[in-house]
C-alpha cells in the first residue's frame, strides 16, 4: 500500500524543488512533447530520474535532488533548469512556465498514456480532463512527523499570501477568465485538492491517508494533491500553492519565503509547552476565502487577518513577512508588475504570440 511513514521526517532544513513546464514548439503553443524526452531519449546529468510528466504529453516535471540549505538552492535550481532547456532544444522543443498556458486548450491535447494518469482519467473524469495547470511546489525537511503536520496547519493561512503573488495564469482555454490565478479554480475542481483541513498530530494525518488508499478514492499517497500536506514519503512539508514561473528569481523567492516560514514554525513548536493546544485552529472556510480572493485579485487582494480582527492588503503583509523572517524575495515580487498583469499588458500591447513567446525559459 503505498503511503509514507513517520519514519521518515529526519531532516530539518533541506529543501526539495518541483516545477512544471509546459514543453512549446517553435511559435511558443504547447506540444506533445514528453513521451521523447522522458521515455524515448535518457534525460541527461541533474536530470537523471528527476524528469517526469504529467496528464498532458505537454507538461513536464523538474525534480531537484535533495538541497542541504538555502545557499546552494540557486545554483542548483539553476543548473536543472539549464538541463532541461538545452535537453529539450536538442530534441526540437523549448520550455516555458506559467500557472496555464494561454493557448493550451485541453479538448486538443494529448493525453499522457502512463496507466497511473490513465486511472485518474477513468476515475476522475472531465475535471481532469481540462486540468493542463502547471505549479511549483516546495519541500522543506522536519525532523519530525507530528511537528510537521502542526506546521502544515499553521503554513495554512499563509498559503493565500504566496498564491496571490504567484498569480500568473489570466488565461485558460484561449480566454481571459477575468481571474489572476485560474490555475488555482481549475485545479480546485479535481478530489483531494485545495485548502485541507487541520490534522491534530501526524497519526491522524496518516491515519486519514491509509483510509483512502484502503476504500479505493486514491492510488497511492501522491494523489492527496492539498496545497499544503506533511510529505509522508520525503519527510517534508510541502507546499504546493503557487502558480509556475518563467523567471528563476521568482521561484527562488517563494524558496527562500517557504523555508523561512517552516523553519520559524519548527521553532515556535518547540518552544511550546503543549503546542497542539496552541496557534490558530482556522475554519477552512475561511481560508477558502482569502484562497478566493488571492485568485481573483492577484496582488491587489486583501486578506482576512490572521487574527481575525479585520482585513489587511498583500502589501502590508508581505512588508510584515519580510520585516519578520528576514526574507527579501517576496518584496521584489510584490514591487514587481505582477504575472497576470505582464501577461494582459503584453497581449494587449503586442498580441498572443508576443504572450507566447514571453513566457519562454
Amino acid at each position: 500500500m503505498e503511503t509514507g511513514s513517520a519514519e521518515n521526517f529526519v531532516r530539518m532544513g533541506t529543501l526539495g524543488i518541483e516545477e512544471e513546464f509546459f514543453v512549446v514548439d517553435e511559435s511558443g503553443r504547447p506540444v506533445s512533447g514528453t513521451d521523447e524526452l522522458v521515455y524515448a531519449n535518457e534525460p541527461p546529468g541533474i536530470l537523471e530520474d528527476r524528469l517526469d510528466h504529467e496528464l498532458f504529453k505537454c507538461v513536464i516535471e523538474t525534480q531537484t535532488p535533495v538541497i542541504g540549505s538555502l545557499s546552494e538552492a540557486g545554483e542548483v535550481l539553476g543548473e536543472v533548469r539549464e538541463t532541461l532547456v538545452g535537453y529539450a532544444e536538442e530534441h526540437g522543443y523549448r520550455i516555458a512556465a506559467a500557472g496555464l498556458h494561454p493557448t493550451a486548450k485541453w479538448r486538443e491535447l494529448d493525453h499522457a498514456e502512463k496507466p497511473r494518469y490513465r486511472s485518474q482519467l477513468d476515475r476522475i473524469q472531465y475535471p481532469q480532463h481540462r486540468n493542463t495547470t502547471a505549479g511549483l511546489h516546495v519541500h522543506v525537511g522536519v525532523d519530525d512527523a507530528d511537528k510537521a503536520t502542526w506546521i502544515a496547519n499553521e503554513v495554512r493561512w499563509f498559503l493565500p499570501i504566496m498564491l496571490a503573488l504567484s498569480a500568473n495564469s489570466p488565461y485558460w482555454n484561449g480566454f481571459d477568465t477575468g481571474l489572476a490565478s485560474a490555475r488555482a479554480k481549475i485545479f480546485e475542481g479535481l478530489p483531494n485538492t485545495g485548502m485541507p483541513t487541520g490534522f491534530s498530530d501526524f497519526e491522524e494525518f496518516a491515519a486519514f491517508e491509509r483510509l483512502m488508499v484502503e476504500q479505493g478514492s486514491i492510488n497511492d499517497r501522491g494523489e492527496l494533491w492539498y496545497d499544503v500536506r506533511p510529505h509522508s514519503d520525503h519527510g517534508t512539508v510541502e507546499v504546493r500553492t503557487p502558480d509556475g514561473q518563467a523567471d528563476p528569481e521568482r521561484v527562488l523567492a517563494f524558496v527562500e519565503y517557504v523555508h523561512a516560514l517552516v523553519v520559524d514554525l519548527a521553532e515556535r513548536y518547540e518552544d511550546r509547552a503543549d503546542p497542539q493546544a496552541a496557534g490558530y485552529d482556522h475554519r477552512r472556510e475561511l481560508l477558502d476565502e482569502n484562497k478566493w480572493r488571492a485568485m481573483r485579485s492577484g496582488h491587489e487582494a486583501s486578506f482576512i487577518d490572521r487574527d481575525l480582527s479585520g482585513t489587511v492588503s498583500l502589501g502590508e503583509v508581505v512588508d510584515r513577512e519580510c520585516d519578520r523572517l528576514g526574507v527579501e524575495g517576496i518584496g521584489r515580487i510584490y514591487d514587481a508588475e505582477s504575472g497576470s498583469a505582464r501577461q494582459r499588458r503584453i497581449r494587449e500591447e503586442s498580441g498572443p504570440e508576443a504572450l507566447y513567446e514571453s513566457l519562454v525559459l
